[in-house]
């Protein structure tokens, strides 16, 4: 919590004058009181004196407005303590949308803007652990969806359990193993602490296999006839990288999850028999890398790109191109720019003269040394 947004301690001069004196705290008023009560009660005894008044009734009289007097400051000390109760236990029911108004300046009114800090991180982290289970579940259901498929038709008799079907397999498997890895990564992202494990590696290999991988799981898939995204066979991918020994110096497997990402939600907005083409040059840095993924289809309103990355955004397209393809979840491409930021890259939508050109720039070595 930053000391900004939590609440003001006892020592803090924001807000308050006097050095963090409150004129209007509870000690002030409960002192305040006390005075009233001991000036009604001698200004009456005085009044009894000079009128020859039975002290009694003075009494009497002196009780009923102190206990007036009291009853006022007890429900205005009682009456935000009941509010902030039933905030309390909606909070603790799982309702963080309920506040304690903040309308005093005592020590209530810092509690009630504690409680309402409090009430807004833990919507936050609510938030985010929903966000999390779907960003998992996205990642999961890639692998699990190929793995399955490779398996059905080997025993459906639809393909033989050769070689190269075996080591699709294997790659999932792989895969969904490095994936359920992650989830204690994926748990330390608000601190700020998940690990990158870089290294230095070929382009133009790594982004083949990428996409071989992605047209083998799309042709297994919709050789079953199963649902889901990027079931569509009729798309072509395109790869171009030059020079062709380019290296980059990265995270794998979040790179993995970058282009993989990117090429489902091209394949997903392309038209039929469309092409979709993974561009990748040199940056301006050592093993620094220009990633782009340009698809033809119908593009991002300008007026949107500030919106692509954010996570359940589906677009303004109502309905996906092609056969085969679904409206997805809108997690993707947060999921890749999440994995960008984590590498200190950029990514975003470019300029393009017919469909969607997403830019991504990676800064390799330099990254290392801020």
């Amino acid at each position: 919590m930053s000391g900004a947004d939590g609440p003001r301690g006892p020592g803090s001069t924001s807000g308050e004058p006097w050095g963090g004196v409150r004129p209007f705290s509870i000690k002030t008023k409960l002192g305040a009181l006390v005075v009233i009560s001991v000036l009604i009660t001698t200004g009456l005894s005085m009044i009894a004196v000079h009128t020859k008044t039975e002290i009694r009734f003075i009494t009497v009289f002196s009780m009923i407005a102190t206990l007036l007097i009291t009853q006022f400051v007890a429900h205005s000390l009682t009456a935000p303590l009941d509010e902030m109760n039933a905030v309390a236990r909606s909070i603790s029911h799982g309702d963080y949308t309920r506040r304690v108004r903040e309308n005093r300046r005592d020590e209530l009114g810092d509690l009630a803007q504690t409680i309402n800090v409090m009430a807004d991180e833990l919507e936050a982290q609510d938030a985010h652990r929903k966000e999390l289970v779907a960003n998992v579940s996205h990642e999961l259901r890639t692998p699990i969806a190929g793995l399955r498929a490779v398996l059905e038709n080997v025993v459906d008799g639809i393909a033989e359990a050769d070689p190269e079907t075996m080591r699709t397999a294997l790659k999932q498997t792989e895969r969904l193993g490095r994936l359920v890895e992650t989830l204690l990564d994926l748990s330390r992202l608000d601190n700020g602490v998940v690990p990158l494990r870089k290294r230095r590696f070929e382009v133009w290999p790594y982004l083949s296999g990428v996409l071989k991988e992605a047209n083998m799981v799309a042709s297994a898939r919709a050789t079953m006839g199963s649902g889901g995204s990027h079931t569509r066979t009729d798309v072509h991918l395109h790869l171009d990288v030059c020079p062709p020994e380019l290296t980059v110096h990265a995270d794998p497997e979040r790179i993995h999850q970058v282009v993989a990402n990117l090429i489902d939600n091209a394949v997903k907005h392309s038209p039929p028999h469309g092409r979709v083409t993974v561009k990748a040059r040199r940056g301006s840095q050592p093993d620094s890398l220009e990633l782009e993924v340009l698809d033809e289809g119908p593009g991002i309103p300008r007026s949107e790109w500030h919106r692509v990355f954010e996570r359940f955004n589906r677009g303004a397209v109502r309905r996906p191109h092609g056969p085969g393809s679904d409206g997805g979840t809108g997690l993707g491409l947060a999921i890749a720019r999440w994995a960008v930021d984590l590498h200190g890259g950029r990514i975003g939508v470019a300029e393009s003269e017919r469909g969607c050109r997403i830019l991504i720039t990676l800064p390799g070595e330099p990254s290392l040394q801020s």
